[in-house]
């Protein structure tokens, strides 16, 4: 099953805890005016009649707030977010916004079903176009995001799924 953004948006919040009012200052902090019944229709389930799919923009627009949020707003101009967001994107912004180091993400990537070295995780963080470039595949990032909502909500039920609802 695909990785959809609404997906990362609902696992950024229920591991954060960050309700609507939280959710629409982490927008504002990238410069996005977002309304509560946007963030209430992109957190819907996908199946739900009001449900609305959540373009990379605004999702990269989130995450580049949520760097701000967890680390405070950098000197001179602010990053514009990217109109195309892939798996690797999204797994760069997700590890400047919690300051992790490589063997942070390492471990919260790696798992029975998937296995790194410190070169193939170096891989998913250089440009597209390297020689060395390694393309994020769905499962890695699944991977990450459920084993960061474990690190950061411990008191959550590991088998609690926030993609879910």
């Amino acid at each position: 099953m695909e990785i959809t953004n609404n997906d990362v948006l609902r696992r950024v919040r229920y591991t954060f805890e960050l309700d609507d009012a939280e959710m629409i200052r982490v927008f504002g902090l990238a410069s996005q005016t977002v309304t509560r019944a946007e963030v209430s229709d992109w957190l819907k389930r996908d199946d739900d009649p009001a449900f609305a799919p959540l373009d990379d923009l605004g999702l990269a627009t989130f995450l580049n707030g949520f760097i701000i949020r967890q680390r405070g707003r950098r000197e001179g101009p602010q990053p514009k977010p990217e109109s195309e967001l892939t798996n690797n994107l999204i797994l760069v912004k997700l590890r400047i916004a919690l300051n992790l180091q490589a063997d942070d993400v390492l471990e919260l990537i790696c798992t029975d079903d998937v296995d790194f070295s410190r070169h193939e995780l170096s891989a998913l963080f250089r440009k597209p176009g390297h020689k060395h470039y390694r393309e994020c595949l769905d499962q890695v990032l699944r991977n990450f995001l459920h084993d960061m909502q474990v690190r950061y909500r411990p008191g959550a039920a590991a088998a609690e799924d926030p993609s879910a609802t």
